[in-house]
Protein backbone atom coordinates (compact mmCIF):
# COMPACT_ATOMS: atom_id res chain seq x y z
CA UNK A 1 0.00 0.00 0.00
CA UNK A 2 1.31 3.43 -0.93
CA UNK A 3 2.20 5.70 1.95
CA UNK A 4 0.23 8.93 2.34
CA UNK A 5 2.09 12.24 2.22
CA UNK A 6 1.01 15.81 2.88
CA UNK A 7 3.03 18.65 1.40
CA UNK A 8 2.10 22.08 2.75
CA UNK A 9 2.36 24.86 0.23
CA UNK A 10 2.35 21.97 -2.18
CA UNK A 11 0.88 23.48 -5.35
CA UNK A 12 3.55 26.06 -6.21
CA UNK A 13 7.31 26.45 -6.37
CA UNK A 14 9.38 24.06 -4.29
CA UNK A 15 6.24 22.49 -2.84
CA UNK A 16 4.89 21.70 -6.31
CA UNK A 17 8.15 19.99 -7.28
CA UNK A 18 8.06 17.95 -4.06
CA UNK A 19 4.43 16.92 -4.58
CA UNK A 20 5.06 15.81 -8.15
CA UNK A 21 8.23 13.87 -7.37
CA UNK A 22 6.63 12.08 -4.43
CA UNK A 23 3.74 11.04 -6.68
CA UNK A 24 6.21 9.79 -9.29
CA UNK A 25 7.84 7.70 -6.55
CA UNK A 26 4.51 6.02 -5.80
CA UNK A 27 3.27 7.97 -2.77
CA UNK A 28 -0.32 9.09 -2.35
CA UNK A 29 0.08 12.87 -2.11
CA UNK A 30 -2.18 15.57 -0.72
CA UNK A 31 -1.03 19.06 -1.64
CA UNK A 32 -2.10 21.73 0.83
CA UNK A 33 -2.48 25.34 -0.26
CA UNK A 34 -3.60 28.55 1.37
CA UNK A 35 -5.21 30.94 -1.06
CA UNK A 36 -4.85 30.67 -4.84
CA UNK A 37 -7.82 28.55 -5.88
CA UNK A 38 -7.23 28.99 -9.61
CA UNK A 39 -3.60 27.86 -9.34
CA UNK A 40 -4.63 24.90 -7.19
CA UNK A 41 -7.24 23.76 -9.74
CA UNK A 42 -4.71 24.06 -12.56
CA UNK A 43 -2.18 22.08 -10.49
CA UNK A 44 -4.65 19.25 -9.82
CA UNK A 45 -5.83 19.12 -13.43
CA UNK A 46 -2.24 18.92 -14.66
CA UNK A 47 -0.83 16.48 -12.09
CA UNK A 48 -3.79 14.50 -10.79
CA UNK A 49 -2.71 15.35 -7.23
CA UNK A 50 -5.62 16.47 -5.00
CA UNK A 51 -5.27 19.92 -3.47
CA UNK A 52 -6.65 20.72 -0.02
CA UNK A 53 -7.18 24.28 1.16
CA UNK A 54 -6.52 25.34 4.73
CA UNK A 55 -4.51 27.94 6.64
CA UNK A 56 -1.47 26.22 8.11
CA UNK A 57 -1.05 29.02 10.67
CA UNK A 58 -4.43 28.02 12.18
CA UNK A 59 -4.17 25.02 14.52
CA UNK A 60 -7.83 23.98 14.27
CA UNK A 61 -7.72 24.28 10.48
CA UNK A 62 -4.71 21.96 10.39
CA UNK A 63 -6.46 19.37 12.55
CA UNK A 64 -9.52 19.48 10.30
CA UNK A 65 -7.42 19.41 7.13
CA UNK A 66 -5.41 16.39 8.24
CA UNK A 67 -8.64 14.62 9.23
CA UNK A 68 -10.04 15.20 5.73
CA UNK A 69 -6.89 13.84 4.09
CA UNK A 70 -7.01 10.80 6.37
CA UNK A 71 -10.64 10.23 5.42
CA UNK A 72 -9.85 10.47 1.71
CA UNK A 73 -6.44 8.80 1.46
CA UNK A 74 -5.63 7.11 4.78
CA UNK A 75 -3.44 7.93 7.81
CA UNK A 76 -0.67 10.41 7.06
CA UNK A 77 2.77 8.83 7.34
CA UNK A 78 4.84 11.50 5.58
CA UNK A 79 4.69 15.23 6.25
CA UNK A 80 6.62 17.90 4.40
CA UNK A 81 6.32 21.30 6.09
CA UNK A 82 7.09 23.55 3.15
CA UNK A 83 4.58 26.43 3.42
CA UNK A 84 6.16 29.81 3.92
CA UNK A 85 5.73 33.52 3.30
CA UNK A 86 7.91 36.62 3.39
CA UNK A 87 7.14 40.06 4.79
CA UNK A 88 10.55 41.64 4.37
CA UNK A 89 11.73 44.84 5.99
CA UNK A 90 14.39 46.07 8.38
CA UNK A 91 13.54 45.76 12.05
CA UNK A 92 13.17 49.49 12.67
CA UNK A 93 10.51 49.64 9.93
CA UNK A 94 8.77 46.32 10.62
CA UNK A 95 5.39 46.33 12.32
CA UNK A 96 4.29 43.59 14.69
CA UNK A 97 1.86 42.13 12.17
CA UNK A 98 4.61 41.49 9.61
CA UNK A 99 6.62 39.75 12.33
CA UNK A 100 3.74 37.61 13.59
CA UNK A 101 2.44 36.54 10.18
CA UNK A 102 5.79 35.11 9.20
CA UNK A 103 6.38 33.42 12.55
CA UNK A 104 2.89 31.88 12.55
CA UNK A 105 2.97 30.69 8.95
CA UNK A 106 6.57 29.55 8.65
CA UNK A 107 7.27 28.22 12.15
CA UNK A 108 3.89 27.86 13.86
CA UNK A 109 2.68 25.69 11.00
CA UNK A 110 5.37 23.12 11.79
CA UNK A 111 3.93 22.66 15.27
CA UNK A 112 0.35 22.68 13.99
CA UNK A 113 0.92 20.07 11.31
CA UNK A 114 3.22 17.85 13.35
CA UNK A 115 0.79 17.86 16.26
CA UNK A 116 -2.05 16.92 13.91
CA UNK A 117 -0.16 13.95 12.43
CA UNK A 118 2.16 12.64 15.14
CA UNK A 119 -0.33 10.39 16.94
CA UNK A 120 -1.00 8.28 13.84
CA UNK A 121 2.71 8.12 13.05
CA UNK A 122 3.51 6.90 16.54
CA UNK A 123 0.65 4.40 16.47
CA UNK A 124 1.86 3.00 13.16
CA UNK A 125 5.51 2.95 14.27
CA UNK A 126 6.46 4.83 11.12
CA UNK A 127 6.70 8.48 10.18
CA UNK A 128 8.77 10.82 8.09
CA UNK A 129 8.76 14.57 8.73
CA UNK A 130 10.78 16.95 6.58
CA UNK A 131 10.78 20.62 7.53
CA UNK A 132 11.89 23.10 4.89
CA UNK A 133 14.20 25.64 6.50
CA UNK A 134 16.42 28.09 4.64
CA UNK A 135 19.99 29.23 4.15
CA UNK A 136 18.76 32.50 5.67
CA UNK A 137 17.80 30.65 8.83
CA UNK A 138 21.39 29.46 9.06
CA UNK A 139 23.28 32.59 8.04
CA UNK A 140 20.75 35.40 8.60
CA UNK A 141 19.79 37.96 5.98
CA UNK A 142 19.50 41.74 6.02
CA UNK A 143 15.84 42.80 6.02
CA UNK A 144 14.53 39.40 7.09
CA UNK A 145 14.62 39.26 10.88
CA UNK A 146 11.17 37.63 10.88
CA UNK A 147 11.92 35.10 8.15
CA UNK A 148 15.39 34.26 9.49
CA UNK A 149 14.02 33.80 13.01
CA UNK A 150 11.23 31.51 11.81
CA UNK A 151 13.52 29.39 9.66
CA UNK A 152 16.17 29.20 12.36
CA UNK A 153 13.44 28.04 14.73
CA UNK A 154 12.57 25.25 12.29
CA UNK A 155 16.08 23.85 12.60
CA UNK A 156 15.87 23.76 16.41
CA UNK A 157 12.34 22.32 16.27
CA UNK A 158 13.64 19.56 13.99
CA UNK A 159 16.46 18.55 16.34
CA UNK A 160 14.17 18.39 19.36
CA UNK A 161 11.31 16.53 17.69
CA UNK A 162 13.70 14.01 16.16
CA UNK A 163 14.71 12.91 19.65
CA UNK A 164 11.08 12.43 20.65
CA UNK A 165 10.11 10.41 17.59
CA UNK A 166 13.11 8.15 17.11
CA UNK A 167 12.01 5.28 19.32
CA UNK A 168 8.64 5.12 17.53
CA UNK A 169 10.11 4.95 14.03
CA UNK A 170 9.44 8.62 13.29
CA UNK A 171 12.33 10.49 11.72
CA UNK A 172 12.44 14.29 11.60
CA UNK A 173 14.86 16.11 9.35
CA UNK A 174 15.23 19.52 7.74
CA UNK A 175 16.33 20.79 4.37
CA UNK A 176 17.86 24.24 4.12
CA UNK A 177 17.55 25.41 0.51
CA UNK A 178 19.71 28.16 -0.84
CA UNK A 179 18.40 30.49 -3.52
CA UNK A 180 16.08 28.47 -5.76
CA UNK A 181 14.57 29.51 -9.08
CA UNK A 182 11.01 30.08 -7.82
CA UNK A 183 8.44 32.89 -7.95
CA UNK A 184 9.61 34.10 -4.53
CA UNK A 185 13.19 34.52 -5.71
CA UNK A 186 12.04 35.95 -9.04
CA UNK A 187 10.53 38.84 -7.09
CA UNK A 188 14.00 39.90 -5.93
CA UNK A 189 15.27 42.94 -7.90
CA UNK A 190 17.55 41.85 -10.77
CA UNK A 191 20.66 43.69 -9.61
CA UNK A 192 20.28 42.22 -6.13
CA UNK A 193 19.78 38.74 -7.59
CA UNK A 194 22.94 39.08 -9.67
CA UNK A 195 24.93 39.83 -6.52
CA UNK A 196 23.43 36.77 -4.83
CA UNK A 197 24.27 34.45 -7.73
CA UNK A 198 27.83 35.81 -7.75
CA UNK A 199 28.26 34.40 -4.23
CA UNK A 200 27.07 30.90 -5.15
CA UNK A 201 30.09 28.71 -5.98
CA UNK A 202 28.22 26.62 -8.58
CA UNK A 203 27.31 29.87 -10.35
CA UNK A 204 23.54 29.53 -10.62
CA UNK A 205 20.27 29.37 -8.76
CA UNK A 206 19.08 25.99 -7.60
CA UNK A 207 16.17 24.11 -9.11
CA UNK A 208 13.05 23.13 -7.18
CA UNK A 209 13.54 19.56 -8.37
CA UNK A 210 16.88 19.47 -6.56
CA UNK A 211 15.12 20.16 -3.26
CA UNK A 212 12.51 17.52 -4.11
CA UNK A 213 15.24 14.91 -4.59
CA UNK A 214 16.48 15.65 -1.08
CA UNK A 215 12.97 15.19 0.31
CA UNK A 216 12.56 11.86 -1.47
CA UNK A 217 15.79 10.62 0.07
CA UNK A 218 14.75 11.60 3.59
CA UNK A 219 11.22 10.16 3.44
CA UNK A 220 12.22 6.76 2.05
CA UNK A 221 11.48 3.66 4.10
CA UNK A 222 15.19 2.82 4.17
CA UNK A 223 16.20 6.26 5.52
CA UNK A 224 15.35 5.30 9.09
CA UNK A 225 18.83 5.96 10.45
CA UNK A 226 18.80 9.58 9.27
CA UNK A 227 17.13 11.83 11.82
CA UNK A 228 17.75 15.20 13.43
CA UNK A 229 19.83 16.28 10.45
CA UNK A 230 19.78 19.36 8.23
CA UNK A 231 20.55 18.83 4.57
CA UNK A 232 21.87 22.06 3.08
CA UNK A 233 21.16 22.34 -0.65
CA UNK A 234 22.63 25.70 -1.56
CA UNK A 235 25.29 25.28 -4.24
CA UNK A 236 28.06 25.72 -1.69
CA UNK A 237 26.98 29.24 -0.71
CA UNK A 238 26.98 28.53 3.02
CA UNK A 239 28.75 25.71 4.87
CA UNK A 240 26.93 24.87 8.09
Amino acid sequence: MSRVAIVTGGTRGIGEAISIMLKEKGYKVAANYGGNDERAREFTDRTGIPAYKWDVSDFDACVAGVAKVKEDLGPVEILVNNAGITRDGTLHRMDQNAWQQVIDTNLGSCFNMCRATIDDMRAGKFGRVVNIGSINGQAGQYGQVNYAAAKSGIHGFTKAMSQEGAAQGVTVNAIAPGYIDTDMVAAVPEQVLQKIVAKIPVGRLGKASEIARGVCFLVADDAGFVTGSTLSINGGQHMY
